[in-house]
């Protein structure tokens, strides 16, 4: 038996919500909230806000005791980018790819 809880089309791009979500992987949910807490990266609260919806469906949606949760499976995937274009010398125009993230949370219990 297992939580989830995804999120899509968060505007910050992959490689840098996965530098948070390879801290608290396999952690047990309140070592991962404090982890989160306490890291200042851009993706930290949205991750932490994601963790807590996925501790809520354990609980309300699973009868999952929290205390013997733990993060189980994390990871993020590419959403769609969103092109966008800035203007530069001489007429030209450089493109700017503003990507987003896909991410997904598995709460497990310990037996």
């Amino acid at each position: 038996m297992e939580a989830v809880a995804k999120v899509y089309h968060i505007r910050i791009a992959p490689r840098k919500v996965r530098v948070v979500i390879d801290l608290i992987r396999n952690k047990p949910v309140g070592v991962a909230l404090g982890i989160l807490r306490n890291t200042p990266k851009a993706a930290s609260p949205v991750v932490e806000k994601l963790l807590k919806s996925a501790i809520a469906n354990a609980e309300n949606n699973h009868q999952m005791n929290v205390d013997n949760l733990y993060v189980s499976e994390v990871y993020a995937d590419q959403g769609p980018t969103l092109k966008r274009i800035q203007p530069r010398a001489q007429g030209r125009a450089y493109r700017i790819n503003k990507k987003t993230s896909h991410i997904t949370i598995k709460l497990k219990e310990k037996e």
